[in-house]
């Protein structure tokens, strides 16, 4: 595979990462920090909650969209935050089960449209196609130049800032999405091992690799986008939180 091919796609695996790492700290700071002005847990959840809630319809009605898609019977839809435990539940949909394959579908639905949204948005919006090739080049500052550039240039570019920012945050499967691709991940990887045993030229692979590469490099891009007003609202949530700190210690 050639080296810019498999880049793209292990820099596409690294921003996923840090793209739900950032999602769940921003969650958690925004809980604590309205928890701090408002000593209700309850108020925290409904502006989470809030923040979120283009991604949020967006979420689970990509689960109810692909269930009929598959012809799967769906039940109650449900967009409002509930506590499950330790942890919040912004939305659900009911489906039937359909099995490893069906369920691994619905389940990574609004991770897939999530991602084709973004990459929708900021490429046609801000023009971040090119932010990939900026990245490659080494230079992370001309990078965030060119991201406040385009923000500032678009009329309504913080309406389109906080769609990109509440989709991909609220994208992430969460750990009953998840639950059916083990038993996929499974599949797949015995697929490997007789792919390899009948194509030990690895000829295919390389094509799809290559037809891949494209879309991957647009939804790097809109990732970087992403992630760079991930950082700036981390940062001014971690300052918020920094000055509560300090002012409770006196």
């Amino acid at each position: 595979m050639p080296t810019a091919t498999f880049a793209i796609f292990i820099a596409f695996a690294l921003l996923l990462l840090a793209l739900a790492w950032a999602s769940r700290t921003i969650g958690l700071l925004i809980q604590e920090i309205v928890y701090r002005l408002t000593g209700s847990g309850d108020m925290a959840m409904v502006i989470l909650f809030l923040v979120y809630l283009p991604g949020i319809f967006i979420h689970e009605g990509a689960h109810w969209t692909m269930a009929k898609l598959l012809g799967l019977k769906t039940g109650k839809f449900r967009v409002w935050p509930q506590k499950k435990g330790k942890y919040i539940g912004m939305g659900a949909v009911t489906v039937e089960r359909g099995g490893t394959v069906r369920d691994s579908l619905v389940g990574m639905a609004p991770l897939l449209a999530g991602s084709a949204l973004v990459a929708l948005i900021a490429g046609q919006v801000f023009g971040a196609d090119r932010l990939a090739g900026v990245w490659a080049q080494g230079n992370a500052l001309d990078v965030v130049v060119s991201i406040f550039g385009a923000l500032s240039n678009q009329q309504d570019g913080l309406v389109w800032a906080w769609a990109i920012f509440a989709i991909a945050n609220a994208m992430m499967p969460s750990a009953s999405d998840r639950e059916p691709l083990k038993m996929l991940v499974l599949y797949l990887l015995l697929v490997g091992i007789v792919y390899v045993l009948l194509d030990s030229s690895g000829q295919l692979f390389l094509q799809a690799a290559v037809w891949l590469a494209g879309p991957t490099r647009l939804l790097v891009s809109a990732l970087i986008f992403t992630l760079v007003i991930d950082g700036v609202i981390l940062a001014v949530l971690s300052l918020a939180q920094a000055t509560f700190a300090t002012l409770q210690r006196r």
